[in-house]
């Protein structure tokens, strides 16, 4: 069905936001509304959006004040804005931005046709449903490309730590059932993908609140049985919630790719506990410690901020030495943004200007340690997933079981494949992140 309707959507911020919006084209779509390339000359543009620190903040009104720019221009009908930035505003966005037509909340993505409906006959209409409902079973239309997925398996967040406004936003922590994250990956499976990425704020506290205890081993379980899937990633792990139980699953499971992004924030023990972290600094070189022994050639991921309230020099130099230390190969930091709402916002911290150059002092840290990693790979063989052919550069693109999409680098090649293929590259140079190569036997 083909109303002649379209719409534009632009979809800003997290892999979780992505889904939503996934959702939302699958909703719009079976409503006979058809995507336009692009928002100008559609008659509706979808902006779903960030609301977690200034800089995501900021992109989204900018891109909603652009939008608003095309509909004062006549190249644009109605403008809709939903996600974060929308729950986070709901009582002053129309008000702040009375361009939006149409605003939808966390809660309210399964809404988006009837703001649509509403839109087009010329209707101003707000939606926010419960933010600690139940995640919604949508199907989505997959905008990752052929060969890999996202598989959310929860919302929300019950951790608060106190820099962070998400708990606020997206509610409590809600697992989705086992049953239904198994038959969306074996629907994801049936259509092509062979990498799951499983994502939530926080994947390793899946299924304490409808099971009573941790099921992220047993959902890995699961998923590697699934005909057509090769890789599991894991994205993110919160450090207190190991157990012996998931160590040993991700271990023994060969399809769970040897590479765990584990959230740390910060090292030493005076700030985690101020920031509402749990556990301790030495608790966290502990784990590490015995992921590496226990998880041969694992690559570790972890996200930092720098500039956190009562961070002074001592406690910052803690953190640098502890880096120079473990040698984490993937490293990403940010300077402390002080969100409105949350408890960290109202305690003494360096000003901006510290935070950034900390976290610039941290970056140049990293640069030599993240270099010789990539270096290591020079002269091996690895396995590639396909995920682009640069015609300009004229060769594949594809990524490595050390690579995340969006945030990590990538491997060029030469070869005679496919998109979607998963084939042997033997590496022959590695530069700023990206490692080149032959395909072998094409």
């Amino acid at each position: 069905m083909d109303t002649g309707k379209t719409f534009a959507l632009i979809s800003l911020g997290c892999a979780k936001n992505l889904v939503n919006s996934e959702q939302m084209l699958y909703l719009l779509d079976e409503a006979g509304y058809t995507l336009a390339p692009e928002p100008a000359g559609a008659d509706l543009a979808i902006v779903n959006t960030c609301g977690f620190i200034d800089a995501a903040k900021s992109e989204a009104i900018d891109t909603i004040l652009e939008m608003a720019e095309l509909k004062k221009e006549g190249r644009l009908g109605g403008l809709i804005v939903c996600g974060c930035l929308s729950e986070r505003y709901k009582d002053s966005i129309l008000q702040e931005l009375p361009e939006i037509d149409a605003v939808l909340g966390v809660g309210s993505f399964g809404e988006i046709v009837k703001a649509a409906d509403a839109v087009l006959a010329g209707r101003q209409t707000r939606f926010f449903g419960d933010q600690n409902a139940p995640v919604e079973e949508i199907p989505r239309v997959v905008s990752t490309g052929p060969s890999w997925a996202y598989l959310r398996i929860a919302e929300g967040c019950n951790n608060y730590c106190a820099f962070c406004a998400i708990p606020y936003i997206r509610g409590r922590y809600r697992s989705r059932s086992l049953e239904n994250v198994v038959a969306e990956a074996k629907d994801l499976a049936a259509h092509g993908v062979k990498e799951l990425i499983v994502i939530a704020q926080d994947i390793t506290r899946y299924g304490t609140d409808l099971y009573g205890k941790r099921c992220l081993a047993q959902l890995c379980r699961e998923l590697a049985k699934i005909e057509g899937i090769r890789w599991i990633r894991l994205h993110y792990l919160y450090p207190d919630q190991f157990d012996e139980e998931l160590i040993e699953e991700i271990a023994g499971n060969d399809k769970i790719v040897k590479y765990l992004d584990i959230p740390i924030q910060h090292i030493n023990n005076k700030i985690l506990k101020a920031m509402n972290r749990r556990g301790t600094g030495d608790e966290i070189r502990a784990l590490f410690k015995t992921l590496r022994e226990r998880i041969p050639d694992l690559v570790l991921r972890t996200s930092l901020i720098a500039g956190l309230p009562g961070e002074g020099e001592a406690e910052f130099e803690e953190l640098c030495e502890f880096l120079r230390e473990a040698k984490i190969q993937r490293v990403g930091v940010f300077p402390f943004s002080p969100e409105e709402g949350t408890p960290a916002a109202k305690m003494p911290h360096c000003d901006e200007e510290e935070a950034r150059r900390r976290a610039d002092l941290i970056l140049q840290l990293q640069a030599p340690i993240m270099d010789a990693f990539c270096q290591s790979f020079v002269g091996k063989t690895i396995e590639v997933l396909v995920t682009d052919y640069d015609e300009d550069e004229q060769c594949w693109v594809g990524r490595s079981y050390a690579d995340s999409p969006e945030i990590d680098g990538e491997v060029r090649f030469d070869g005679a494949c496919r998109e979607g293929d998963m084939v042997k590259v033997a590496i022959t140079g590695a530069e700023d992140g990206i490692l080149y190569g032959e395909e072998e036997d094409a």
